[in-house]
């Protein structure tokens, strides 16, 4: 009966991670959303931020993570935004030191600038962790759209990061 278990909860675990490795999230279409928040930490992902707002699919910018040392003229010079974008538009956020953090700051800046739908930018591999902390931090209510920024992960990413899907699952069904 033992042996049972043990290989069903196995096999579940494997089931489960050839799913999360093959169907990795994908950019989302032109969707227009209040706002857009990029993760800091992944190739394209800032990028993907900046080409959202440019091309008017979201009014408003957090980029959350961002290094302390950052100074807000040093990214605009490195990812060509005018000051006038900035001033307006793209808010940093210094805050964040993890996904779970991402999310806690990220909730604060949507409470605050009365966001009603915002579009999520991260790489595809860290999209359902950052979408499921994301939704069980934000105001109820706000929609979130999922724009992965795709990525060509390692084995070892991926199976690390299965793992903090589970555990983070795990934690939020026992009420953190």
């Amino acid at each position: 009966m033992l042996r049972r278990l043990i290989s069903i909860a196995l096999l579940a675990w494997m089931g489960g991670f050839l799913v999360f490795a093959f169907d990795l999230p994908q950019p989302a279409h032109e969707q227009q959303t209040d706002a857009v928040v990029v993760l800091t930490g992944g190739a394209g992902r800032v990028d993907r931020g900046i080409k959202v707002l440019r091309e008017g699919w979201a009014k408003r910018l957090l980029v959350s993570g961002v290094g302390r040392e950052v100074k807000p003229h040093e990214f605009a010079a490195q990812y060509k935004v005018s000051s006038a974008l900035m001033a307006c538009c793209v808010t940093l956020g210094f805050e964040a030191v993890d996904t779970r953090s991402n999310a806690k700051e990220t909730a604060g800046w949507i409470e605050a600038q009365e966001v009603k739908s915002v579009r999520l930018v991260t790489s595809d591999w860290h999209m359902r962790r950052a979408a499921m902390e994301l939704r069980r931090t934000a105001p109820p209510g706000v929609a979130i759209t999922e724009d992965a920024v795709p990525t060509h992960p390692t084995l070892k990413v991926m199976f690390k990061e299965y793992h903090k899907l589970i555990a983070r699952s795990l934690a939020g069904a026992l009420g953190e």
